[in-house]
């Protein structure tokens, strides 16, 4: 089937962050209660048609701040021949893996190998430890979570957090922060260009469990732990409800 529509009738819960009573989670239980999974490596057509086996990794990865950008410099000092295929020799300089974009933005280095763009720790389908992500590899050999060892970016997608200052008509206000799906108008303008995207896609609604589950790290990172358990409670709920208007188009049917 083709991509669904971006717009489409979607299923919402507001609670207050039990950790923090000034914070207000607004959860789409539509996206997070999805059959959505990652299927790089397993079918995954890329984002651009002349660069299939890149993912969405074309384009690099853009740092939230200076602390991820610090965090993510810690573990490429880690990182050797035998899980970056692009390694540069000798010493790691920052200049072999960050770039400045055009708004003067810091991103993850790329580079393009036989006509393919990629970000510099994308190691293709030639490696003799094959595809993917060498700072996600780097994560498995430690024991940890790829979401330490990777950019926030790289991680959340495609999970998308936003903040929102709101005000009450009694004057008192609090931070909105929402938990959705990062669509192609994640991606700015750009993401309408895209050749293919995961999100949208039958093609990646084929998980046996919902994405609140397979996604529980992500997720507690994003929220917190004491706000992840009130959002399982939700998603639970929303599951057993069956409401036919708030499935996932792209869903099984």
């Amino acid at each position: 089937m083709p991509e669904v529509d971006l717009v489409f009738p979607r299923a919402f819960v507001e609670f207050v962050n039990p950790a923090d009573e000034t914070e207000v989670l607004k959860c789409d239980l539509t996206w997070l209660t999805s059959s959505y999974m990652c299927i790089f490596g397993q079918g995954c057509p890329g984002i651009y048609a002349d660069a299939p086996d890149v993912g969405c990794c074309t384009l690099g990865a853009h740092f939230a701040d200076k602390d991820d950008e610090k965090r993510v410099a810690a573990y490429v000092g880690m990182l050797d021949d035998e899980l970056w295929q692009h390694k540069p020799a000798g010493k790691v300089r920052k200049q072999d893996w960050i770039e400045v974009d055009d708004e003067g933005e810091r991103k993850t280095l790329t580079i393009t190998v036989d006509g393919q763009q990629a970000c510099v720790f994308h190691n293709r389908p030639d490696f003799k430890n094959g595809a993917g992500c060498a700072l996600h590899a780097l994560a498995f050999v430690l024991g940890k979570n790829p979401l330490e060892t990777k950019p926030d970016v790289c991680w959340q997608l495609p999970i998308r957090r936003t903040f929102r200052e709101v005000s009450r008509q009694d004057g008192t206000t609090y931070t909105e922060v929402t938990i959705g799906e990062y669509d192609r108008r994640g991606w700015g303008p750009g993401g309408h260009d895209l050749d293919w995207y995961c999100s949208g896609n039958t093609e990646a609604h084929v998980n046996v469990e919902p994405l609140y589950v397979t996604n529980a790290p992500e997720l507690t990172e994003l929220m917190g732990a004491a706000a992840y358990a009130e959002l399982v409670r939700h998603c639970e709920a929303h599951l057993r409800s069956r409401s036919a208007l708030a499935l996932h188009p792209a869903d099984p049917a």
